[in-house]
């Protein structure tokens, strides 16, 4: 009998299947995942390949010769944008106040690793340097209680894909995406020994 779940890829015991909600959105996301993501217990791009029918997820690390990928990228009357931040990255919610997606076919890469990792993608990957990038506000916070982050800023694939989707289609309510990326960082603290999880992870008051 396997130990993991066949539908998240999780430890049965921290199956996160009954937290997920499906989704419907005009928005299709593309998640270009690290191979070192594919197998973290805290990886959170799954929650939306499973939460969202339209999205599509690649493993690798130069995806410039990805058949799949390419493919999707050379689709007529199909606007793509990368959510990367740069100093040329367009600011979303600008873009969100002119784009209509009822109207066009829009597809959001997300790049799915560390900043490090992602960033190695993001070299490597020349399919994407033509492509627009796309930037969040800077003043919205990660969650992420339990694994480190460069910064407060610094946001999960699944709270990434949230807010660009929420401000793609404001009329739609996305947070069952952020509602299971929570009961997952739950769950985890949980299992952890009694004051691992404060000595470890919270950040000293004042």
């Amino acid at each position: 009998m396997s130990r993991y779940c066949s539908q998240c890829g999780k430890a049965i015991k921290a199956c996160i299947c009954q937290w997920i909600q499906s989704l419907t959105s005009n928005v299709e996301l593309i998640i270009l995942q690290h191979p070192t993501e594919q197998k973290r217990p805290l990886g959170t791009a799954r929650i939306l390949n499973l939460s969202l029918a339209n999205s599509y997820c690649f493993i690798g690390e130069n995806f410039t010769d990805d058949s799949a990928l390419n493919e999707l990228l050379q689709e007529e009357d199909t606007r793509h944008y990368v959510l990367f931040p740069s100093e040329e990255s367009l600011n979303a919610q600008m873009i969100a106040q002119n784009l209509d997606v009822r109207k066009s076919k829009v597809r959001v890469i997300l790049i799915d690793g560390t900043w490090k990792k992602a960033y190695k993608i993001w070299q490597l990957s020349n399919n994407l340097h033509s492509l627009p990038r796309l930037a969040l506000p800077e003043e919205l916070q990660g969650n992420y209680k339990i694994r480190q982050a460069p910064s407060d800023n610094s946001l999960s694939t699944v709270e990434a894909g949230f807010h660009i989707l929420s401000l793609l289609e404001p009329n739609k309510d996305f947070s069952p995406l952020t509602t299971a990326f929570e009961k997952m960082i739950e769950f985890q603290i949980a299992q952890m020994p009694p004051g691992v999880y404060e000595k470890n992870y919270l950040k000293p008051k004042g």
